[in-house]
Order: structure tokens, then sequence, then C-alpha cells
């Protein structure tokens, strides 16, 4: 929810970065990546790396290009240890030492346990809470665009490419705009059907502009990150302040509370940056680690929530 704004934030300030690090900067890291291609990434020598490369890495999309990076990223790092310098970043990213096909293993397998927490909350809210109840389609479409995004950032960190950079990117703001259209629709939709159909028009208009653009005219890290930052704003003041003017007649809204500041506080977790212990746990995996109880945690908001409403509903046609 609100964290996945504070998350692209971040991740902006990196990507920025990307285009050249302190590591990929490096003159013996370019000469490097250059004689590698030179001797392995053309005509014979090309099929034999082909050859003796596992299947799970050429159908992950690893080239040999991808190879000569990784290696001679691993070759600038030592040289770096051995003078007693700190580690460089490379591509704006610290060095990960790859398992398998995954590029950031933590990250990915840390993603993948949101997903899950995500879908198994998910299978939990559509056995307790009747279609009946007023929020059941909308919680249950959030969930969906909950576990989409999960997806890609699963993705993302298993195969960082153009293409997986910008379906999490985009995934992302998704799920923040349907945070706040989720927050529209119980502070305001119940009563007023049309003013949150004609908000919802707005949000899928705002989200095509956001991707038609970054997609077809530039990807615009800036563009992006001020963007981010203002519907992520607007989320958490909209949630906490219908929670705090709630809390009193609805004491489940306290659940929402915390999941709004747990996520505020726990993606400062980012700003510590350091390189990864063991060349596998950075501070991005483990802020996506501290995630995943804050998800079942809002799921239970949202159930309680939605048997509420039901309720009321339910009394208020005895009454009738």
């Amino acid at each position: 929810m609100a964290g996945r704004a504070a998350r692209l934030v971040l991740l902006a300030g990196a990507a920025a970065l990307a285009s050249g690090s302190q590591g990929d900067r490096e003159p013996v890291y370019r000469d490097c990546v250059l004689q590698c291609e030179e001797q392995n990434c053309s005509g014979g020598a090309l099929n034999h790396f082909r050859s003796r490369q596992p299947i799970y890495m050429s159908l992950a999309g690893w080239t040999c290009r991808d190879d000569c990076k990784y290696e001679c990223m691993w070759v600038t790092v030592g040289l770096y240890l051995q003078e007693g310098h700190k580690v460089p970043q490379f591509h704006g990213k610290w060095p990960f030492s790859r398992f398998l096909f995954f590029q950031e293993p933590a990250s990915a397998v840390a993603s993948f346990l949101n997903g899950l927490a995500s879908l198994v909350m998910l299978c939990r809210y559509r056995t307790f809470v009747p279609a009946s109840s007023p929020m059941y389609h909308t919680c249950v479409a959030f969930a969906w665009v909950s576990l989409n995004a999960w997806f890609w950032s699963t993705v993302f960190h298993t195969r960082d490419t153009d293409l997986t950079e910008k379906m999490d990117y985009f995934c992302a703001s998704t799920v923040i705009l349907h945070s706040i259209y989720l927050c529209c629709v119980r502070t305001v939709g119940l009563q007023h059907p049309a003013v949150v159909s004609a908000f919802r028009a707005l949000l899928l208009l705002m989200l095509t502009v956001h991707v038609s653009y970054l997609s077809l005219i530039r990807f615009d890290y800036g563009y992006n990150l001020v963007a981010n930052v203002a519907i992520g704003l607007v989320n958490v003041v909209w949630w906490l302040a219908w929670c705090l003017w709630n809390q009193r007649r609805l004491p489940h809204v306290r659940k929402c509370v915390v999941v709004v500041l747990l996520l505020q506080g726990l993606s400062l977790l980012e700003l510590l940056d350091f390189p990864p212990l063991f060349w596998v746990l950075d501070a991005h995996a483990i802020w996506h680690i501290s995630t995943i109880p804050v998800h079942v945690l809002f799921f239970s908001f949202l159930e309680d929530d939605s048997l509420y409403l039901l309720k009321e509903s339910e009394d208020k046609f005895k009454l009738d």
C-alpha cells in the first residue's frame, strides 16, 4: 500500500544513477568486459559458451555479454577490497552473488513471499467474507493488483532488464493508485456511487498517461519520482485521516493505522544502503522481508471491515 510509494521513491533515486556508478566507470572493469566479449562472445567461442551454459540461464535471458559483466564485476570488487577500498556499485546497484538464474536472490525470494502472503490472505478473505459484502469486489480486485505487482517485483529481482524494470515500476504505481481507489470507495463511494465512478475514470486516465509517457516518450526517473511521491502522499494522508476520524466507532481501523505507519517506518531501512551481507542480503531485501507480516495485517483489516459493513447493511435491511 503506502510502502510501495516509499519504495518507488528510493528506487527512482537509485535508478537515476544506473547510467553510471563508480564500479562500472573503472577502466579495469571496462577493459575486462571488452576483453571478455572479444574472447568469448563471437564465432566459435560464443557457440562454446552457449553449449556449456545451463539451460535455466539461457531461458532466463542471460547472455554472454551479461556473463562478462558479472565476472568482471567480481574482478573489480576483488581489486577494490585488496587495496582496502569500499565496495563500489555497478550500474546503480551493489554487487550480488548470483544463485542459479537469480540476480538478487534475497529480494526475489522476499518478493515471492510477499506475493504468497497476499495470495493466502486473498483465499482467506474469499472464504470468510460473503460476496454480498459492499466492499467485497473492490478488496478482491486490490488483492489481484497486489499479486500482479509482487509477481513483477520477483521477476525484476530475478532478472533486471529494461522490460522487467518498467513492469516493476508500473505495477507498483498501479497498487498505490488502487489503494487510493480502495480508500475512496470505503470513505465516499458506498454513499455516492457516481462520485467513485468518476474518480475511478480519473485514476485510470492518470495511469494511462503516466505509463504512456514513460513508455512511448521518455523514461524520466525524475518525473516518475515526483509523480509517485505525490500519489503516495495522497494515499497515506487519506487513509490516516479516515482511520483517525473513525477509530472510536470502528476499533478495527487501528490495524490500518498500524499498517500505514509501519510501512512508512520500515521503508527507512532502505536509507541504510549498505553492501550486501554475504553478497546476498542488502537493505532492500530486508525491507521486502519486513513487509510480509504487514500485508497480512492489512488484509486482516479488510476482512474485519468488510464483515462490519455486511452486518451493517443486513441490520439496515431488517429495519427497512
